[in-house]
C-alpha cells in the first residue's frame, strides 16, 4: 500500500510545506513525502505521535472525546497533527506563514484519500 500519491498531492498544494508523512500509532514511518531531511521528517513523525497518544489519553480522561486534529506552531514552523484512523496518523510540516488555513483544508481531504487506501 503506497501513500505517495496523496501525500505529494498533499505537500504540492500547500504553500510552504516541507513535508508530510503517514505513521502508525508507535510513531513508524508508513511512508513520507519531504522537501526536507527525511531523517528529520521521521524523528519529527515520531514526536507528534506521542504528543498525539498523550493528547488523545488527556482527552479519554476528561471528556471522552476523539482528537481531531492538533496544530503546532513555533516561531518558524507550523505542524499539523491530523489522525487517520486510530492506528494510523498524518503529519504536515509547512513553514510558519499564512497558509495554515490552505493546509488545514488539503490535509483534511488527504486524509480522506488515506482513509480509502486503507479501507
Amino acid at each position: 500500500m503506497s501513500f505517495k500519491e496523496p501525500l505529494s498531492e498533499l505537500i504540492d498544494n500547500v504553500p510552504g510545506a516541507t513535508g508530510a508523512i503517514i505513521a502508525d500509532w508507535e510513531g513508524e514511518a508508513v511512508d513520507q513525502v519531504a522537501r526536507m531531511d527525511d531523517f528529520q521528517l521521521k524523528v519529527l513523525g515520531a514526536h507528534k505521535g506521542l504528543i498525539l497518544a498523550n493528547m488523545r489519553k488527556a482527552l479519554c480522561r476528561l471528556e471522552n472525546d476523539d482528537l481531531e486534529e492538533m496544530v503546532v506552531t513555533t516561531e518558524k514552523v507550523q505542524t499539523l497533527v491530523l489522525p487517520v484512523t486510530h492506528e494510523y496518523f498524518l503529519v504536515l510540516s509547512l513553514d510558519r506563514s499564512d497558509a495554515l488555513g490552505r493546509a488545514l483544508f488539503e490535509a483534511r481531504r488527504c486524509v480522506v484519500r488515506l482513509r480509502e487506501e486503507i479501507a
